[in-house]
């Protein structure tokens, strides 16, 4: 990337921070938040989603989150307005934000707190097992962000994917990191054309990914 470009996508992810900041200012903490959604059912092992086909009981966050509080509906109702910024400023057909917490089980997984777009499985491990054959499980332990600008080409060339909806042709998957280091999450745009994720979408994943872990740590 040559220094004009490098300004001009600066500049880009500047703007969008500025934008993005004032949506979760002003959301409404007074709203309806989505506690539950639906979700895939899983594959044998449950390694794999089943698309089109959904589980008969929608996936409650509230459980993973410790309840129904005032902190956690606010927390919703702030990854809420990033989601419906993003949506309204990128092409992309698909996005989440995911943070990092143990479930019940006593896992360590990304759990899906807020999105738009075609029902997703609701957790992925964080474990090498399943980093193999998934983008957001990869992102989420190695902290290194993975964009994919050619699926069918990557999976020509040998690379593992994990297909939710086969309509996908593009992907972006970036990580989330506290002031402390520690990373605390993912965030993760899917497309159904190639080539998407480039300079003005490029800045718009990276001003999200810098604003999600201070919302995170507001609830904490």
């Amino acid at each position: 990337m040559d220094a004009a470009s490098c300004n001009s996508l600066l500049a880009a992810v500047e703007k969008y921070q500025t934008e993005l900041k004032a949506a979760v200012k002003n959301a409404d903490l007074k709203l309806e938040v989505q506690w539950q959604y639906q979700v895939p059912e899983l594959g044998e092992g449950g390694s794999c989603s089943l698309f089109g086909q959904l589980a008969a009981e929608p996936y409650d966050v509230s459980a993973i989150l410790g309840g129904k509080t005032p902190a956690n509906h606010a927390l919703l109702a702030r990854l809420g307005a990033i989601s419906r910024y993003y949506q309204s400023h990128s092409q992309s057909n698909w996005f989440g934000i995911y943070q990092k917490r143990q479930n019940s089980a006593g896992e360590t997984v990304l759990v899906k707190l807020s999105y738009f777009g075609e029902p997703s499985r609701a957790e992925f491990p964080l474990t090498t097992e399943f980093a193999a054959i998934s983008n957001n499980s990869s992102v989420g332990l190695s902290g290194k962000a993975r964009i994919i600008n050619d699926v069918p080409a990557y999976l020509q060339q040998g690379g593992e994917y994990y297909t939710c909806d086969p309509k996908v042709l593009a992907e972006a998957c970036i990580p989330l990191f506290a002031d402390s280091g520690e990373l605390v999450g993912i965030i993760d745009s899917e497309a159904f054309v190639k080539d998407l994720f480039h300079r003005d979408e490029l800045a718009l994943l990276i001003a999200a990914a810098m604003l999600v872990p201070v919302v995170f740590a507001a609830a904490a």
